[in-house]
């Protein structure tokens, strides 16, 4: 009896050594996983933070061969150009999320969400190229709305499926409710489901947006960047990811200190979607 009870002993002390360990490894690769994400923001912090003051963020750039300027074309044409593929994709995406959670398991949602994740997993480039085929050269120009048009293309999936993955967490008995009171279903759907779902809608939404913040190679093809101020839909317009691509290939110093001052406002417009989708997130778990 007590050489069973000793036996019991060492193996309960063996698997809380061992779970210990698998604890401390998990720990440790959690934190590295992070590292690189650290030394990116630190790197960007030091080099551009210094370049980011009121006239780096409220002047036009200055032509070459005068110091100093700003990119306050590349921040208004970034919101804008997100402004206008929110526009274009949210509705839609919204939509398709909707159709999604209510016809998924059937042929017709099967061949959606297979276009979906197609579209979701084509390189950025090549839809820029594409956006650059069937707007650009039908309008013989670059322009802004080309530009919202490509990251519009880019932001649909990413918004349609996690309204489709929100709806289908809302409870069955919601909807059914509505309809046992009388409501159409469409009804039932507008005013009962998707306010229900609405936080995990705006996260979506939200990392979409976070998402095509720095996409650069669609704009290339579309929007191609200008040094004025532009808002003109039908005119080619500046954005932070061109930018800090035209300036950091350039030869001169100046630039590449405008393109890393650019990069940290950047990078902060990210982290900073990014943490509202995180405290909407946490704020529909509690709910």
């Amino acid at each position: 009896m007590n050489s069973i009870s000793l036996q019991s002993s060492r193996l309960s002390a063996r698997r809380k050594f061992y779970d210990k360990v698998v604890k401390y490894v998990v720990i440790f690769l959690a934190i590295l996983s992070t590292l690189p994400l650290l030394l990116i923001f630190y790197y960007v912090f030091s080099q551009g933070a210094s370049s980011v003051n009121f006239h780096f963020l409220a002047n036009l750039p200055k032509p070459v061969g005068e110091s100093g300027g700003g990119i306050a074309n590349a921040i208004i044409g970034t919101l804008i150009l997100v402004a206008g593929a929110s526009l274009l994709a949210l509705p839609v995406g919204i939509a398709t999320g909707i159709y999604l959670s209510l016809r998924g398991k059937k042929r017709d949602g099967y061949i959606v969400r297979l276009a979906l994740d197609i579209l979701q997993g084509i390189p950025s480039i090549v839809i820029g190229i594409v956006a650059y085929i069937w707007i650009v050269l039908p309008m013989g120009k670059f322009s802004l709305i080309a530009g919202s048009i490509a990251l519009g293309m880019m932001m649909l999936p990413v918004v349609a499926r996690s309204a489709e993955e929100t709806l289908l967490l809302v409870p069955a008995s919601y909807k059914e409710a509505a309809l046992s009171l009388g409501a159409p279903e469409y009804m039932a759907i507008l005013q009962v489901v998707l306010p229900a779902g609405i936080h995990g809608i705006a996260a979506g939404a939200l990392i979409s947006i976070a998402r095509i913040c720095g996409e650069t190679a669609p704009l290339l093809f579309t929007a191609f960047g200008s040094p004025f101020m532009n808002m003109n839909v039908f005119k080619p317009v500046s954005s932070l990811p061109l930018i800090i691509f035209n300036y950091a290939i350039s030869p001169y110093e100046d630039w590449h200190k405008l393109a890393w001052g650019a990069s940290f406002v950047l990078l902060m417009m990210v982290l900073i979607l990014s943490t509202g989708t995180s405290l909407i997130l946490r704020k529909n778990h509690n709910s």
